[in-house]
């Protein structure tokens, strides 16, 4: 965890190409499915809440890319998520490999309800 990092910017800035795509990518897919999204750094890495509350967060590891969407994000798309390597509450992708977007931004889509269930 860099406490350095101010800014998803300079995150994103800290990785090489292809990874740093990716994560401009979910970086992107996050602000367009969940409107409103209020962005910073936690724990280290890129995080995002909703109405006040947290939605979801990502980073980049040596040989992953780690989505973080709060177990019950993650609880509910189980199943398509078997496509990954998972804990209780991340999905971790490897970075040589395509990314699954749809399923990431339908997480967040999910988060974002969520939260918003919950005002």
């Amino acid at each position: 965890m860099n406490k350095e990092i101010k800014t998803v910017d300079a995150y994103i800035s800290g990785f090489e190409g292809g990874v740093q795509a990716k994560l401009q990518r979910i970086r992107h897919m996050i602000l367009s499915n969940a409107p409103g999204a209020m962005e910073s750094i936690l724990y280290g890495m890129p995080a995002y809440k909703t109405h006040d509350k947290p939605l979801a967060y990502f980073g980049g590891f040596a040989n992953h890319i780690g989505i973080y969407a709060t177990p019950a994000g993650h609880k509910k798309f189980e199943k398509q998520r078997s496509i990954c390597q998972q804990g209780k509450g991340s999905a971790q992708f490897p970075s040589d490999q395509t990314l699954p977007i749809d399923l990431i931004a339908e997480i967040v889509t999910f988060r974002d309800w969520e939260n918003h269930q919950e005002v």
